[in-house]
């Protein structure tokens, strides 16, 4: 037959091992969040990046097109 202390004894361990398993489901809850909120940051970093590179590249297309525009200019003159 149980005691009263082994009953109690049971009842805290199992009160124990219940504290532990949701600060488990907390934890994992917490990691979860972090992990979606990183690849969130990630994607809006390469898309700001992406913007950035592709705004450079037609500033500089746009560049190369006006000094080819301005070479071919000087090219079609008649010779005197």
């Amino acid at each position: 037959m149980m005691t009263n202390d082994t009953k109690s004894k049971q009842r805290s361990e199992a009160e124990a091992r219940s504290r532990k398993a949701a600060q488990r489901v907390m934890e994992g809850a917490q990691a979860m969040a972090d992990y979606v909120a990183e690849g969130h940051a990630v994607r809006a970093k390469t898309a700001r990046l992406k913007e950035l590179r592709l705004a450079k590249e037609a500033t500089e297309s746009k560049q190369v097109a006006e000094k080819e525009g301005k070479s071919a200019a000087r090219r079609k003159k008649p010779l005197p």
